[in-house]
């Protein structure tokens, strides 16, 4: 039998299982939205599996600008950003994202993952290193995968592993690029940034840092990784990427640093100037939700006030929630089969959340990944604790004397 086959086959195989067995429970079709709830299947539901960390889906100004936007340019541009497909909007959306960054200036790419792919590949060569934490998103890896550079990956977060890796790259490699995430994606811990930057300077690595999950949720003012250290990205070895599809309720991804590399990438990389430029709309309801996040502060207050609180209370039932500080929740299980089984529980309560399974997470940390936004209500919040800890109680994943605390 042909190979091809044989995969598409067994995936099949599987494929139906999961749909037999009613444990499927991915792209799920969306009818409404309503805050926080959503209507799906008919029936609504409290969601925790969005990305709109700080709930900016459906808000009046941006929605607005995007309206004004097709009004004015129509609904795409007719072109790559090299050669017709660059409007007034780019600009804005670019200057926007620089000032919000604080960086010289900014490229936007048609996606977050083009920006990642074709970044890192533009960036390096074959006389080069790339050194990326191991569980490092996965546009990151393929983009270091397509580079020629030779690809390395250090434990997680462990800096003695990166430290061992750069200090073998001495004097061996033209040049030396060291990629991590601000917010891990499925463990929602943050990378000791002020040490993977010191490690860098001492043994000459550039860095490039991604903000997917931590744009607009991290630092007093939700600029970033970088605010929550207090440091300034302004710098010419380090590189700022992101999407702008999670707290920024748009499509598409960016690369922000130095002017000279940006002007380098918006002429080299080959996602940029091989791909149709960002529709008119998502570029300007980009470009308004920044000025939305610097203007009402109080999202970021209450993303932060139910991060706690959810954390908190998990915690206090006997969950396990890893070392997560931002919006991504890990809700350690262990095996695949409770796992589907409280994600079972959950959804005929009325409660969304995702199961996430190998090959995405080490065997024996199937978990639930609980995404926690501003659009929570206490109530909310409260309703979520006490399905997980009935239900959890129930299949015997958390012991009988657990009290949630919320």
């Amino acid at each position: 039998m042909n190979a091809f086959k044989t995969r598409i086959d067994a995936f099949q195989k599987h494929f139906g299982e999961l749909l037999e067995q009613d444990r499927y429970y991915y792209m799920q079709q969306t009818d409404r939205l309503d805050g926080a709830w959503v209507w799906i299947g008919g029936r609504r539901m409290l969601m925790f599996s969005s990305y709109s960390y700080l709930g900016l889906l459906k808000h009046p100004r941006i929605e607005a600008a995007a309206k004004e936007a097709v009004d004015s340019f129509g609904t795409g541009t007719h072109g790559v950003r090299i050669l017709a497909g660059t409007t007034a909007l780019h600009n804005k959306l670019e200057e926007k994202m620089a000032s919000f960054m604080a960086t010289e200036a900014a490229v936007a790419y048609s996606s977050g993952y083009g920006a990642n792919l074709s970044t890192i590949s533009t960036l390096t060569g074959r006389h080069d290193i790339l050194i990326a934490d191991r569980l490092s998103h996965a546009s990151i890896v393929d983009g270091c995968i397509l580079s020629s550079a030779e690809f390395n990956r250090f434990r997680h977060n462990d800096l003695n592993d990166l430290e061992k890796i750069l200090r073998k790259s001495v004097d061996k490699y033209k040049g030396k690029l060291v990629i991590v995430d601000a917010v891990y994606s499925m463990d929602g811990d943050l990378c000791p940034l002020p040490e993977v930057i010191k490690l860098c300077r001492e043994y000459g690595a550039w860095l490039l840092v991604d903000e997917a999950h931590s744009l607009g949720v991290l630092g007093k003012t939700g600029h970033g990784i970088f605010e929550y250290f207090g440091i300034s990205p302004n710098q010419p070895d380090i590189i700022l990427s992101g999407s702008l599809s999670k707290t920024i309720p748009a499509v598409g991804g960016y690369v922000a640093g130095k002017a000279d590399l940006i002007n380098f990438l918006k002429h080299n990389a080959r996602a940029f100037v091989f791909s149709a430029a960002l529709p008119p709309a998502a570029a300007a309801a980009a470009a308004e939700a920044f000025e939305v996040m610097e203007e009402e502060t109080w999202r970021l207050d209450a993303v932060h006030r139910n991060i706690r609180r959810f954390i908190e209370g998990l915690n206090s039932m006997g969950y396990d929630t890893l070392n997560t500080q931002s919006c991504v929740i890990p809700v350690i299980i262990g095996e695949a089969e409770p796992t589907l089984a409280l994600t079972s529980a959950l959804h005929a309560d009325g409660m969304f959340v995702s199961p996430i399974l190998p090959p995405a997470v080490p065997n024996g940390t199937c978990r639930l990944r609980a995404n926690v936004t501003s659009a929570h209500t206490d109530e909310d919040i409260v309703f979520a604790l006490e399905l997980l800890e009935k239900h959890g109680k129930k299949l015997g994943i958390i012991g009988s004397n657990s009290e949630v605390k919320a």
